[in-house]
């Protein structure tokens, strides 16, 4: 388990409001402002509110947590922090929220104006479904389900990727050469960004003074541009910090390149690297690699557990990744980080405490570790082939009987809704259905089709269940309507 207590701003909160912690993150030019969520998914705040960066709705600070209660009974998957500071955080819904400091437009809602609590950043990003964000010192990004990668705020040297140096007011497509590219992880330095595509591609973009693009040269680029050095690898991670980035393999190989004042790239020297070099070479598989753009430091940890530092550590200058007795990347920032800042919103349970089962339901629509997309409405829904032939015999003979799907890395589905297949597939990651009985008409007859009956009968329970003599009408009408869709693909219509 995490101990949260390490950061010196948690020492304000009882043992009780410590113990309801589920994800947490300390952010800020001081490491003086805290985010974090409860196990109940309230979110509360705590600390000075340099810049309205608490979301509170006023200027003033505290050392009471605060509840931001336009974000309670919201799920957080990603959250990032600039420098003013401002904050861009992204639900499982995929909404995209902001606050904070917005001299540049980092917020994205067109002003400069500061944004005293959270606002949904809607500008052309309808319809679309945010999945990770990031911020550099005034500039901010975000990813959306689709791969695409969009940009705002500060672009005094390119970090916006719009091919000007004007800054951008709203979120923008970043385009040209990540056009028809789909981008599964993104990154920022103070003024540079960085993304990674699904096949390990690794571009950037930005400031390039200290060669933290790895480009091999030190001119800024205003779009992005693919690092060329590490061709024929494939990268799964990046992590970027002040002007230095980190790059981790498939392999389990780490690569470093841009400044190195403090150390930070690990090479055993001080000297600014314009294009990736490989360090811990020596060491063991490495499975994470940490940076934040508010500090000069780096941490890794490998295969076996074991964590290294190096960089700025305690104002002192670590050249070479030093073993540490910490079993986590995120104790090397609250120990020795200046600030002490987080690199990442924190979950106080990491994947090594999860059961089976949670593990499954973790990576239920996770591009990163999928070898299968299923296309319906526009919207993909990612899976792995093992877990649907193991969960479901519509599938297993789907994928052992050479049908047309089986040799398919996207399947269209048409007969079905977005939402409606969905379910179903999260089923088959969780063994539960959570949707109101209006959906669950159309998930029965999914279940009808797939055979799946124990599904079959958790639908007609939600549906027995949820009728009410307000709704029943509403219910009826749904029923009728869906039943006359889906005969047209299947002649029997609903099986209740």
């Amino acid at each position: 388990m995490v101990d949260v207590s390490k950061w010196p701003l948690f020492t304000l909160l009882s043992a009780q409001e410590l113990a309801s912690i589920r994800q947490a993150c300390i952010f800020g030019v001081a490491a003086n402002e805290a985010i974090y969520i409860t196990h109940n998914d309230e979110v509360y705040v705590l600390g000075v509110n340099c810049s309205n960066c608490l979301g509170t709705g006023d200027s003033q600070s505290t050392i009471v947590p605060k509840k931001l209660d336009c974000l309670s009974g919201k799920k957080l998957v990603s959250l990032s922090y600039g420098s003013g500071p401002h904050v861009l955080l992204a639900t499982d819904e995929g909404e995209l929220y902001a606050w904070g400091h917005n001299g540049y437009s980092q917020l994205g809602n067109g002003t400069t104006n500061q944004g005293v609590s959270p606002v949904l950043v809607s500008a052309n990003l309808q319809n679309k479904r945010v999945t990770e964000v990031a911020c550099g010192s005034h500039h901010s990004l975000a990813l959306t389900h689709e791969g695409e990668v969009f940009a705002w705020g500060y672009n005094n040297c390119g970090q916006v990727g719009s091919g000007s140096t004007a800054n951008q007011p709203t979120p923008r497509k970043v385009s040209n050469c990540l056009q028809n590219k789909v981008m599964v992880s993104i990154a920022c330095g103070q003024t540079s960004s960085m993304a990674v595509a699904d096949n390990g591609e690794v571009y950037g973009w930005g400031y390039n003074g200290n060669g933290q693009l790895g480009l091999g040269n030190n001119g800024n680029q205003l779009t992005p541009c693919r690092l060329i050095a590490l061709q024929g690898l494939c990268v799964l991670q990046i992590a970027s910090g002040y002007a230095h980035s980190l790059a981790l393999t498939d392999e389990g190989l780490l690569y470093a390149w841009g400044a190195n004042t403090y150390g930070q790239l690990g090479t055993g020297n001080k000297s600014n690297q314009l294009s990736p070099v490989q360090v811990m070479t020596e060491k063991e598989r490495i499975v994470e690699i940490a940076a934040c753009h508010s500090t000069h430091t780096s941490a890794a940890k490998t295969q076996s557990g074991q964590v290294y530092m190096w960089g700025q550590c305690r104002g002192q200058p670590i050249v070479l990744p030093h073993l540490t007795h910490f079993t986590s990347t995120d104790d090397v920032f609250a120990c020795f980080a200046t600030p002490s800042v987080m690199w990442r919103l924190l979950a106080m349970e990491h994947d090594d405490f999860l059961t089976v089962a949670q593990s499954l339901k973790k990576e239920f629509d996770n591009p990163e570790t999928s070898d299968l997309k299923f296309s319906i409405d526009g919207k993909y829904i990612h899976v792995h082939k093992a877990v649907l032939k193991i969960r479901c015999e519509h599938f297993r003979s789907m994928f052992q009987s050479h049908w047309n799907e089986d040799m398919k890395e996207v399947i269209e589905i048409d007969q079905f809704s977005y939402p409606v297949y969905r379910s179903f597939l999260e089923f088959l990651y969780t063994d539960s259905v959570d949707l109101p009985p209006e959906d669950a008409i159309g998930l029965l007859d999914l279940a009808t089709s797939y055979c799946e009956n124990r599904l079959k009968k958790l639908c007609q329970h939600i549906i027995k269940r949820g009728i009410t003599v307000e709704n029943a009408f509403s219910l009826l009408s749904a029923a009728i309507r869906y039943d006359a869709e889906v005969k047209q693909n299947h002649p029997g219509g609903l099986a209740y």
